[in-house]
């Protein structure tokens, strides 16, 4: 039965990210590149704005906080076993679309954090609610499409933020310490129970402490393993431009391979891992204490520059550099590609892989598990909140314990559902996202407060 519906959910799969899909998204992170002037140059100004306070703003959570939140629910297995995923599927030159879609996403992920807080709501009790479905009903007038897009991010947050994750977790905890996984699904799941109950400003402060420091480890050990690699990085890199597109370049295993797959598995990886154009990440950065849209728009965007231009490069150098140093490497499984590369650095190498997917996986939970618990009060209001809480921190029990195909499949099929409404919004607002952009930032103004309207 379960050998059906996952054969089911990749025929649903091939045809949501075909080239249609690939289009547009990818044209959607070009499109508002060129007509937002290539945000991306901002980076530098958009990190800096990350570090300060706005002030006594009103909002749930800091800029930082609401950064470090969608951080912790991108950077998650989707930069390590994601991209090991991606290499082995559809080759080294995966890693390439990856990547591009990390760079010209920035615009998009800059777009979608405008559209969150130009249109968020601010609830009886003082909380600020926002996200694309805000954006799609007061901006645009498409309540069906709001509603619609609710629902694939409610269900979705069960996929990419909650199966993926602790079955990632469990298989880790059984295979290097052998620990049952229904232990381990549980122990999870009571972890997750005593964060989420505090709500979004328990979530942010647990992810504002983990982040930097969980970012920071991972990172060091990458770059230790390139260091090791050092005389097959250039090699790499060439390898993951040029197989890009012409896949049989990479040989070897990867002969067999098309332009097809390359491509489908580096962009879908890619959007499992900064989720640039998904929507997720505006659900929290309408939360944030910011005095106009554009500045939290700008701190949105650096973190698609730290979850993919930055860390998913160096696990996809890491992990082809790998491959070419050591050629005994099983890469037909991604979990076990990344395992074999963390195993070089000695002593530490196998802790630290299992700390960076623990730590990453547990944040990514965190932080999704907002995003599905605000798709389901705009269905149905507050009081779904606990019902929808209580369905969650159970299914970390179930992803546990499942087929990890399974698990991927599911949450790749949930993430295309999630980016087409949200990315028809932003083509359609891109008019209101350019306005603004020009009265705060292409005229200097980012300390100013919006007008009344």
């Amino acid at each position: 039965m379960l050998e059906t519906i996952n054969n089911w959910i990749s025929f649903v799969n091939s045809f949501l990210w075909g080239w249609p899909m690939i289009i547009l998204l990818l044209g959607t992170h070009i499109f508002m590149t060129i007509r937002l002037r290539f945000p991306q140059r901002h980076v530098r100004k958009a990190i800096r704005l990350s570090l300060k306070k706005d002030g006594d703003i009103p909002g749930d959570v800091s800029q930082f906080g609401a950064l470090a939140t969608s951080l912790a629910a991108t950077i998650g297995t989707g930069n390590i076993v994601g991209v090991a995923t991606a290499i082995a599927l559809g080759g080294p030159g995966a890693v390439f679309w990856c990547w591009l879609t990390g760079v010209f996403g920035i615009a998009t992920k800059y777009a979608e954090g405008l559209l969150a807080v130009k249109y968020r709501v601010r609830t009886p009790d003082g909380h600020m609610l926002g996200g694309p479905m805000y954006a799609l009903e007061r901006g645009l007038g498409w309540k069906w499409m709001a509603v619609l897009f609710s629902f694939f991010t409610a269900f979705a947050a069960f996929g990419i933020g909650n199966l993926v994750q602790s079955n990632a977790i469990s298989l880790l905890c059984y295979e290097t310490y052998q620990i049952p996984e229904f232990i381990t699904g549980i122990v999870v799941a009571t972890l997750t129970a005593m964060v989420i109950l505090f709500g979004v400003k328990g979530i942010s402060r647990v992810c504002v402490a983990l982040v930097p420091f969980m970012a920071l480890l991972y990172t060091l050990g990458c770059l230790y393993i390139l260091f090791v690699n050092r005389s097959f990085v250039l090699e790499a890199l060439y390898l993951i431009v040029t197989s890009a597109f012409n896949p049989q370049a990479a040989g070897g295993g990867f002969v067999g391979t098309t332009l097809m797959m390359t491509a489908r598995y580096g962009i879908s990886r890619g959007l499992f891992s900064n989720e640039s154009g998904m929507g997720s990440a505006p659900i929290v950065a309408a939360a944030a204490q910011t005095r106009n849209p554009v500045r939290q728009a700008l701190v949105s965007s650096s973190g698609t520059f730290w979850d993919t231009v930055v860390i998913c490069a160096l696990t996809g150098l890491v992990l082809v550099s790998s491959i070419l140093a050591y050629p005994d490497i099983t890469f037909s499984n991604g979990g076990a590609l990344t395992q074999v590369a963390f195993d070089k650095i000695p002593f530490v190498g196998a802790p630290l892989l299992t700390f960076g997917i623990l730590t990453f996986a547990f944040s990514t939970i965190l932080g999704w598990s907002y995003y599905g618990e605000k798709g389901m009060e705009y269905l149905g209001g507050q009081k779904l909140r606990v019902p929808y809480r209580i369905a969650f921190i159970l299914v970390i029990i179930i992803g546990a314990t499942v087929k990890l195909d399974f698990v991927w499949n599911i949450a790749d099929m949930l993430n295309a559902l999630m980016a087409i409404p949200n990315l028809l919004s932003i083509l359609f607002l891109s008019h209101v996202i350019v306005r603004e952009t020009k009265l705060y930032l292409w005229s200097d103004r980012l300390d100013d407060y919006p007008k009344e309207e």
